[in-house]
């Protein structure tokens, strides 16, 4: 084989060698893929009337979290055994992070060719989020990818947000995205968006009229349902704040700084002179001011990554890239409540991703360019060409 011919290879074969290595590590460690498990039952649950939201499954007891039209949507995975569906959510989930890549190249207006997109698709994979989306099961990468999709369509675009509320009615934290696109003078957008999400909502009660009822009247506020908030897993800032207090329900130290974060940002986003940056803000955001994070995700890393190389800024986005691999809060002591007690100098270790979203808010405060007026502006990559090189910065 040539030089030439092995260079041309080369992506391939590291996307295959990263995908073996990966699957390989699945079946070392005989991954469960918990959360794959819990969505398998939820469709048993809507196939055979059983209570959607009073079962739970696996060794860690796991119940529902998502809305009646989550669940209705799950149902083709209760038609699958358990390895069969094991094998569909790896499979689909890496077809995803390469679907999920590519947006986050359109985001940052700079379409990939078929060889970088292995390159990146490859090396996206070991990203801690990434990984633990794939080793869980998880629906991260699919919820992200339809809110990237929508949004990085060109403006005008029949149907532009139905998407975005599809991705709201399963996991609710993408309707912050409303908010922005309202704020932002995006006013079709915003009402296609929010009609969508309301037919997620209509459908789900008219399927399931009682576990709508159970769900939007009781267990939507269940937060500890969800799963223990003071956990390293939770890297929201509720988690930061009850680790720093060791305090499981830190209330009004969480709730307080939340709130403000939560207007700031959106404030930061809807003002930012980039549309990437704008959606970059609003989702990190989210990520922050929601009660429960988890370590997974956090796969807004990927578009994040892809923006700050577009801009140059390859020392950042190697921080950043080495930041979301080094899987620091799996290596401090946590069984048991030992998250409770972790001493001053292992917090920051403890919440990397909350500290990332909040320096890149900050960065947008003091750094970040305005936009002159509140008027919608067009996404870099839905203009007709992306300059080389962006005077506005994430930091």
């Amino acid at each position: 084989m040539t030089r030439r011919s092995l260079s041309a290879t080369a992506p391939f074969l590291l996307l295959a060698v990263s995908l073996t290595a990966f699957a390989a590590l699945c079946v070392a460690r005989r991954a469960p893929m918990a959360d794959a498990l819990v969505y398998r039952a939820e469709g048993e649950a809507v196939l055979h009337g059983g209570d959607l939201y009073g079962f739970t499954v696996t060794q860690w007891h796991l119940p529902a979290t998502y809305p009646p039209f989550a669940a209705l949507l799950f149902t083709p995975a209760a038609w699958l055994p358990v390895p069969a569906l094991k094998a569909a959510f790896l499979a689909g989930n890496a077809l995803l992070l390469a679907c999920l890549v590519r947006l986050s190249a359109r985001l940052a207006g700079r379409p990939l060719r078929l060889p970088a997109l292995c390159t990146a698709t490859a090396l996206a994979l070991w990203l801690e989020p990434v990984f633990q989306t794939l080793l869980f099961g998880q629906i991260n990468l699919a919820v992200t990818c339809l809110v990237l999709w929508d949004l990085t369509r060109p403006p005008g675009t029949r149907g532009k947000g139905i998407a975005l509320g599809i991705a709201a009615g399963i996991k609710l934290t993408p309707a912050l995205f409303v908010a922005y696109l309202l704020l932002r003078g995006r006013h079709r957008e915003a009402a296609t968006a929010t009609t969508a999400f309301a037919g997620t909502l209509l459908l789900g009660a008219l399927a399931l009229p009682a576990a709508s009822a159970d769900f939007w009247t009781r267990r939507l506020y269940e937060t500890d349902r969800v799963g223990k908030a003071w956990i390293v897993d939770n890297q929201s800032l509720k988690g930061l704040a009850a680790r720093a207090l060791g305090d499981p329900a830190p209330g009004a130290a969480w709730a307080l700084p939340a709130l403000a974060v939560a207007a700031v940002g959106l404030w930061l986003a809807v003002r930012a002179a980039e549309e990437p940056h704008g959606v970059l803000l609003t989702a990190f955001t989210a990520l922050l001011v929601s009660p429960v994070s988890w370590s997974h995700h956090w796969v807004w890393c990927v578009p994040l990554i892809a923006v700050l190389l577009a801009e140059g800024r390859f020392r950042t986005a190697a921080l950043t890239a080495l930041l979301c691999t080094a899987r620091t809060m799996w290596l401090l002591p946590h069984e048991g409540d030992l998250d409770l007690r972790l001493p001053w100098w292992q917090q920051p270790l403890a919440a990397p991703y909350p500290l990332l979203g909040c320096t890149l808010l900050v960065g947008s405060a003091l750094f970040g360019r305005r936009q002159p007026t509140a008027g919608h502006r067009v996404p870099r990559a839905a203009q007709p060409s992306a300059s080389s090189s962006s005077a506005s910065t994430i930091r």
